[in-house]
C-alpha cells in the first residue's frame, strides 16, 4: 500500500512542475490550428474534386 502512496505523492510534486500556457496562448494556438484545418480542408477538397474531373475525362 505504501508503494501506492509513494506513486501518488510522486505525481502531485509532478504536476507542481508543469508549466500551463496562459490563456494567450492556448487562444493563439488554437486559432492557429483552426485556421491550419481549415485550409487544409480546402486545398484537399480542390485536390479531390480536380482529381475527381481528370478521372472522369480518362474514362468517360
Amino acid at each position: 500500500m505504501e508503494k501506492y502512496i509513494n506513486f501518488f505523492k510522486e505525481v502531485k510534486e509532478e504536476l507542481k512542475k508543469i508549466v500551463w500556457p496562459s490563456r494567450d496562448e492556448t487562444v493563439g494556438t488554437t486559432t492557429v490550428v483552426i485556421i491550419f484545418v481549415l485550409v487544409m480542408a480546402v486545398f484537399l477538397g480542390v485536390v479531390d474534386v480536380a482529381l475527381s474531373k481528370i478521372i472522369e475525362f480518362i474514362v468517360g
